[in-house]
């Protein structure tokens, strides 16, 4: 492709100039296009030559400060562009992001990889102007970004997360100060955070350390272990120093559950923000599907049954989670209230994003790839992508996997003959598929009864060894059982 000098960027700092070249042959489609390459204590920004005055430079620096994100938002807008183009730096990007897009301009965000590819662009000032001209040529794509109302959820429920992460490092905190005290609580208790192990360590905090008193602490439903047992188990070498860093992290988890409780209540005031899911238009045409459905499991999937856990949601949001989708996501085996919440508010509602169920799994990182060279198949390794929604999808496929379902069929299957990592994203992408249509076409779940399931995997494998056999010259002949 022949490239030529049209005019000279020139680096304002003088030092290690070099000339942006505008390539010859390729439509302009965004004139008014311009780059920003984010930073942590500097922002530069470049605008097309044609939009500032003659003898100026189009490139500027800004700072990072409120003011001064304000003056280049006002720059943009003075110089007449409509679109801008900015890198994914960190979370640097997030409040300039906002203050554009709340002027009406359309912004860009790019994958840092996609626009990293040329070497010898290693200034700022050169990474400004190359994302503007190639966004004045239309050769950048745009990462996904939900609505704010998601990016609020998104937020709330990051936030959750981190607070769950943070109360199991103090409950395994404090489970090793009770095995270095040799109380060794978790053998005989299902969780040391239970009821049980709750009472049983307040009491052992407050002084009472003889285990034949704190086994009377113990709940009528504890079966794990005997009495016998619990008490051998209690009997420990009590320190000072070591029920002093108990006490602190015990404090710490309640903290913990203290915070999570009012995180939910966040969440909840977020979700009520989103609005309601559109019903399903008349002329929309769904994909015809050949589903065999199981009454039977199709009755049972309605009630879905409500988990139990530690850190499971103080706030029901099933309702809420409901009249957003516009469907119920939690009929899906595997997936609970929430996996839900999560999900929702990392990809939101609507699927218009995507334009089909394979570009919402590539997106994913849930696909094969394609790495192919000279027609010959390199490799077919899905594209290592850091997606919170692939990991839900992931973790509900491995649940999914231990139910008498045909999703846990599906997934025994691959397992047998794949291995379980490449089950678990084969399950996953089955997932991802399920829910992309539910909430594009507004179509609730319909379980597939497992034995016509399996009579479609066994017909899909007859195929397959018919067509291996025809290859080699042979054929298939099928044995009739014996009556």
């Amino acid at each position: 492709m022949k490239k030529h000098i049209d005019r000279k960027h020139v680096c304002p700092r003088g030092a290690g100039r070099k000339q942006i070249q505008l390539i010859q042959g390729l439509e302009q489609i965004n004139l008014q296009a311009a780059g920003i390459d984010v930073g942590s204590t500097e922002n530069y920004v470049c605008v097309p030559q044609h939009s500032v005055r003659p003898g100026e430079k189009n490139v500027r620096k800004f700072g990072v400060f409120s003011q001064q994100q304000d003056d280049l938002v006002e720059w943009l807008k003075a110089c007449g562009v409509t679109t801008v183009a900015m890198e994914a730096t960190g979370v640097y990007w997030m409040s300039l992001y906002d203050k554009i897009e709340a002027t009406g301009l359309e912004v860009v965000l790019v994958d840092p990889h996609s626009v990293k590819q040329v070497p010898g662009r290693k200034s700022d000032v050169l990474d400004c102007q190359w994302l503007q001209q190639l966004h004045t040529y239309g050769l950048l794509r745009g990462a996904f970004r939900p609505d704010a109302a998601v990016r609020d959820l998104r937020g709330l429920c990051r936030q959750r997360a981190d607070i769950v992460m943070n109360g199991a490092a103090y409950l395994q905190q404090a489970q090793k100060a009770l095995v270095q005290m040799n109380v060794q609580l978790a053998l005989v208790v299902s969780d040391i955070n239970g009821e049980t192990g709750l009472r049983i360590i307040e009491a052992i905090l407050s002084g009472q350390q003889d285990a034949k008193e704190l086994v009377k602490l113990r709940d009528q439903r504890c079966k794990k272990s005997s009495l016998t047992e619990m008490e051998a188990a209690l009997k420990g070498h009590y320190t000072p120093e070591l029920l002093f860093v108990l006490g602190q992290t015990i404090d710490g988890w309640k903290f913990c559950q203290k915070q999570l409780a009012l995180c939910d209540q966040q969440i909840a005031k977020a979700l009520a923000a989103i609005p309601t899911a559109k019903p399903r238009p008349a002329e929309v045409k769904v994909p015809p599907k050949t589903v065999a459905v199981d009454p039977a499991a199709a009755e049972k999937a309605k009630r879905p049954k409500r988990p139990r856990g530690n850190n499971q949601a103080t706030v029901d949001f099933s309702e809420a989670l409901r009249r957003v989708c516009g469907v119920d996501l939690m009929r899906i085996c595997g997936l609970n209230v929430l996996s839900v919440l999560m999900l929702i508010a990392e990809i939101g509602p609507d699927m218009r994003h995507w334009r089909s169920q394979k570009a919402f799994s590539s997106w994913l990182g849930l696909c094969p790839g394609t790495k192919i060279s000279g027609g010959k198949i390199l490799s077919r390794r899905t594209r290592h992508v850091v997606n919170r929604a692939a990991t839900i999808l992931r973790l509900a496929a491995m649940a999914a996997g231990r139910t008498d379902t045909w999703i846990g069929r599906f997934y025994r299957r691959k397992q047998s003959h794949l291995g379980a990592p490449k089950a678990i994203t084969a399950t996953a992408h089955k997932l991802a598929c399920v829910i992309y249509h539910m909430l594009k076409y507004q179509e609730e779940y319909l379980p597939i009864d497992v034995a016509i399931h399996d009579l479609q995997a066994q017909q899909r494998r007859l195929r397959h060894l018919r067509n291996e056999a025809e290859k080699l010259g042979c054929q298939v002949v099928e044995i009739q059982p014996a009556a």
